[in-house]
């Protein structure tokens, strides 16, 4: 069954360095929609971690807006966590958070914790963990550390090795002078630039049927 598109809302979005966002002010992220919105939550102190503005993380989610609730998702790079825990409070029925510094990992156990969200985090390198047994993901967020060439191998890494549903979306947050190619099923949706960072919001298309394919012979 054909999901919904994303709707063309206003503008506003996140996420940081892994990243994150969502900031209130030193150590703390809040969150600005669903079940837990307007709840601040402390975040661990890491060199490296670049704060997304709110207007990100709110335009991102308002060009999502069908398509949060009850989708299994993926946030790589994950900082903070912002990304995944906005979609968790906005309804997603599960989020898995790649992050390998353990005391920034940590952070994010508690808060999950703390919500009584669905919600579990792990410590590989985002390139080890997508290497292991996929799981297709309905929302895939990428905000890898900026200018260590990490955008393009793990898009192909997604997209290879079986980890999207076949209408995914994916958020990916770089560098702006980044040029790339992502995966030829990817079709770009949006975009938002925010100081030194491009966000764009890709749909993957679904596989073109095969000859025949829905015909009875």
């Amino acid at each position: 069954m054909n999901r919904r598109r994303a709707s063309a809302r206003p503008r506003g979005a996140d996420k940081g360095s892994g990243t994150s966002s969502g900031h209130t002010g030193s150590g703390q992220l809040r969150l600005i929609g669903g079940q837990y919105r307007r709840r601040k939550l402390p975040v661990a102190a890491s060199p490296g971690l670049r704060p997304t503005p709110d207007r990100v993380r709110e335009t991102l989610f308002n060009w999502l807006a069908f398509e949060v609730a009850g989708r299994r998702v993926l946030d790589l790079y994950a900082g903070t966590g912002a990304l995944g825990l906005e979609a968790l409070s906005r309804g997603a029925a599960e989020a898995v958070f790649v992050e390998s510094t353990p005391p920034v990992a940590r952070a994010i156990e508690n808060n999950v914790s703390t919500l009584g969200a669905n919600g579990r985090v792990s410590t590989l390198a985002a390139l080890d963990y997508l290497q292991g047994p996929a799981s297709p993901f309905d929302l895939v967020f990428l905000d890898p550390p900026f200018r260590q060439g990490l955008v393009a191998p793990t898009c192909d890494a997604l997209e290879r090795r079986g980890w999207l549903a076949s209408d995914a979306w994916i958020y990916v947050e770089h560098e702006h002078e980044l040029t790339w190619t992502p995966p030829a099923r990817w079709h770009r949706h949006r975009e938002i630039r925010a100081g030194d960072s491009q966000g764009v919001l890709f749909m993957r298309q679904p596989a073109e049927a095969s000859p025949g394919a829905g015909h009875d012979g």
